[in-house]
């Protein structure tokens, strides 16, 4: 571990809990204009439409464009599939950006500093930069630059991302760690040479319904950010 100089984060899931939050955006934007749904299957579905979306650009048949623009796509089917066409253009502009406002879990920001005391810190996310921007600055995360997708022009897993991420700081892969909540991201980043911790959110998709151990080998895993940072041994006082 003394050879890590970096710690780059995925963000959706591992250091905020998006399906609470977008829940609660959904209800505050539809539920004044008479409308009733389930806030919580909403958010599944749009979330659903995550995954084949990146996909469409990560196989070439789509350029590659930020993820704010795949997720207005992706609400707009989300819409139409919950009967509700009739929501016009400036409430579906102020929800699409629902995603910027998401909360962080609550061990995030506290681990976060404790860790900047010992590593350079970035988000290795598929989230554009101005939304990591948003998240940080509503959620107190202190970044040393913000990496992922829109840096590396492609979305995880495709090697390119962790790559990139490593390469900014001017790092080898071995020297730095990759922190997610999702084994297949781990694994991904494990496959071109970083190295992995594992950040058990058993919730994320519900109650239970996340991961609460890894599927892969990692080389290391906690139950929260301020406990990684205890594992990684940095000081409480620091």
């Amino acid at each position: 571990m003394a050879q890590i100089k970096a710690l780059v984060f995925d963000v959706f899931g591992t250091l905020v809990d998006w399906r609470t939050s977008i829940a609660r955006e959904t209800e505050q934007s539809l539920a004044p204009l008479g409308i009733r749904a389930d806030w919580f299957a909403f958010a599944d579905a749009w979330r659903d439409q995550y995954q084949p979306a990146m996909e469409e650009v990560r196989t070439g048949r789509l350029p590659f464009c930020k993820l704010d623009r795949l997720h207005r796509r992706n609400l707009d089917v989300v819409l139409a599939d919950f009967g509700l066409n009739q929501v016009d253009e400036s409430v579906r502009q102020h929800l699409n950006l629902a995603w910027h406002r998401l909360d962080a879990w609550p061990d995030v920001s506290a681990g976060l500093h404790a860790l900047r005391r010992h590593y350079r810190l970035a988000p290795c996310s598929n989230g554009n930069i101005s939304l990591m921007v948003d998240l940080a600055r509503r959620n107190d995360f202190p970044w040393d630059a913000i990496l992922g997708a829109e840096v590396a022009r492609d979305y995880k897993p495709k090697p390119a991302v962790y790559l990139a991420a490593a390469d900014a700081f001017d790092l080898h892969p071995e020297e730095t760690m990759m922190v997610a909540a999702h084994s297949s991201d781990l694994a991904a980043a494990a496959e071109v040479g970083l190295r992995t911790a594992f950040i058990a959110r058993p919730d994320e998709f519900g109650p239970g319904q996340g991961e609460a151990a890894a599927t892969v080998a990692v080389d290391v895993s906690a139950g929260s950010l301020t406990e990684l940072a205890w594992v990684l041994g940095v000081p409480d006082d620091a």
